[in-house]
């Protein structure tokens, strides 16, 4: 046991990240029935869709789960009192301030977490009363913070300013991974673009098999303009790139990324004009897997990698 296990009452400090359009019922409950925490992803959800996924995965797992929840998407009101109503006890924030929701969760009894890019939001978060935070480095896919700082810089930095759990994030899929991580600090991991190419990943299967199929360097982060996000490069980053050549204003980037542009891509499986957002250790991910196997593999390869440092001589 350590503090992440005791905080949520999982098996492994192993978390899935609420990714939009990979993390519906069926992968949170996946994750939590294998000793993890499973995450259903509200933002990509509206709110009714939101609470049906909330009610199955109820009836998926009697195991501990969690919602995340971007907080600067709409409806943020309606999602936040449907948690409340539906009994979840977990609630993962990002993408906002989170005093704003924090104090309102945690009067109803609900274990709040926040995810940061740098140990000054870090602080904020602990500020604001949140029971751990996420620390997400610049190699995490989808939407990312704007320092650039690396998971293996940022862990022992935030561990160094903070006194409340830590959960690291952002390059991690594999044991070593997870041990490394926690050797820097961190009291456990989320982990997101492993766990998209899952079995129970509710994202297109196209989008999944491009996952195994990226290799190092296909990956970029761009829009910082807007919001900066890490994605595979495709026709539709290579449309973005030739934009960017004629000095694009923000409005210019807002048109050209129109609506819906990541839903095209990871759930309808338009890989030439959606938006695929991986991170870079897609380049290590290598076959699409049962959550089963995939917590199994990571535990075990952990322990022997505990092993072989155990066993350095110097």
């Amino acid at each position: 046991m350590n503090r992440i296990t005791q905080l949520f009452n999982i098996k492994y400090p192993i978390i899935q990240g609420g990714m939009i359009w990979n993390s519906g019922y069926k992968l949170a409950s996946a994750v939590s029935n294998a000793g993890g925490l499973g995450l259903i992803g509200a933002g990509s959800m509206y709110p009714d869709v939101l609470r049906e996924h909330i009610q199955k995965c109820k009836k998926a797992t009697d195991k501990p789960f969690g919602i995340n929840v971007p907080m600067l998407y709409p409806n943020i009101e309606e999602i936040m009192k449907i948690i409340v109503e539906e009994g979840v006890k977990i609630v993962f924030t990002s993408a906002g301030n989170p005093k704003t929701w924090t104090s309102f969760l945690k009067e109803k009894g609900i274990i709040v977490v926040h995810v940061v890019s740098s140990s000054k939001f870090a602080l904020k978060a602990q500020e604001a009363g949140v029971d751990a935070v996420v620390a997400e480095g610049f190699e995490a896919g989808g939407h990312n913070g704007r320092e650039e700082t690396t998971t293996l810089t940022l862990i022992p930095m935030v561990r160094e300013n903070i006194t409340i759990p830590l959960i690291a994030a952002g390059g991690i899929a594999t044991g070593r991974g997870m041990l490394a991580a926690m050797v820097l600090g961190a009291d456990g991991v989320q982990m997101g673009s492993r766990f998209a190419a899952s079995t129970e990943s509710s994202s297109h299967d196209n989008f999944k098999k491009t996952i195994v199929e990226t290799n190092e360097g296909d990956t970029i982060l761009t829009l910082k303009e807007l919001a900066p996000v890490r994605l595979i490069k495709n026709k539709f980053y290579n449309e973005l790139q030739e934009l960017y050549a004629k000095c694009p204003t923000i409005d210019d980037l807002k048109s050209h990324l129109g609506r819906a542009r990541a839903k095209k891509g990871m759930f309808e499986g338009d890989l030439e004009n959606g938006e695929l957002e991986i991170g870079q250790i897609a380049g290590l991910i290598h076959d699409i897997l049962p959550v089963q196997t995939i917590i199994d593999t990571i535990m075990d390869e952990f322990h022997n990698a505990k092993e072989e440092i155990h066993n350095f001589v110097f």
